[in-house]
């Protein structure tokens, strides 16, 4: 599970929750969304081993492109509430991910970090052995 900022990390922590439930072997990557580009290369070996990744995000809900364009496993994209501006309350960074050109990325509604954590659970559970989620 990856969150753009520490503020994502309520809904991160719900599809951790989730996965955990699920007997799925679970990290938590925290703050490398694009406003530190710098901070999500020291990850790519872990996200590029997973079965399947939730990345949560706010904002302009960005991150979830970035990560599709670094790995060839679903991303599942949670947008969140979060942020400051014209997000309305998370339209902006669904509309974002709904348009997002990595075509492995695919979304869940705002704020939907149990059903993040649950559609990767399924996809992590029938690629035989789950060896876990970023």
């Amino acid at each position: 599970v990856v969150t753009a900022g520490t503020s994502d990390r309520p809904v991160a922590e719900e599809a951790l929750e989730t996965l955990r439930w699920m007997n799925c072997e679970v990290e938590l990557i925290v703050d490398v969304g694009v406003a530190g580009p710098h901070r999500l290369p020291a990850h790519l070996t872990k996200l590029r081993e997973a079965d399947v990744i939730v990345v949560v995000a706010g904002m302009e809900g960005a991150l979830p492109s970035v990560v599709g364009g670094y790995v060839d496993c679903p991303v599942i994209a949670v947008p969140t509430s979060v942020g400051y501006g014209a997000n309305f309350g998370g339209l902006s960074a669904l509309l974002g991910m709904l348009n997002s050109c990595a075509a492995n990325v695919t979304v869940v509604n705002i704020d939907a970090g149990f059903k993040g954590g649950y559609i990767a659970g399924l996809i992590a559970s029938r690629c035989g052995n789950p060896k876990g989620l970023c």
